[in-house]
């Protein structure tokens, strides 16, 4: 499997995983304390981890640091996008077209 597909399939996974960590105990644990939702979100992050350093160190082999972040970054609406409708509930907007289409932009000049 080539360096930048493994690294991106990695980084959405690991985008899953803390997307959940930062914003599911918004819907899930609303009526617990802030610590318990503090706890239970360490806990999911603690794999995001396990998959996210792992996925950087295998990028940065053949990406740049600045071309590993913009990945990140896209990678990180993508997954938040479509959360934040099915999962959250939050009604589509066209705001996420035009920073999908943002994103665009800092994707072609950061891999020109």
């Amino acid at each position: 499997m080539p360096v930048v597909l493994g690294t991106a399939l990695l980084l959405c996974l690991s985008n899953v995983f803390m997307t959940f960590a930062w914003y599911a105990h918004l819907k899930n644990l609303a009526d617990r304390p802030w610590y318990v939702a503090a706890l239970v979100s360490w806990g999911i992050a603690l794999f995001e981890y396990l998959i996210q350093v792992p996925a950087n160190r295998l990028g940065y082999t053949q990406l740049s640091l600045p071309q590993l972040k913009i990945m990140q970054e896209v990678i990180t609406l993508s997954v938040f996008a479509p959360f934040s409708i099915w999962y959250m509930g939050q009604p589509l907007k066209l705001d996420f077209l035009w920073a999908g289409l943002c994103l665009c932009g800092a994707v072609y000049f950061i891999f020109r």
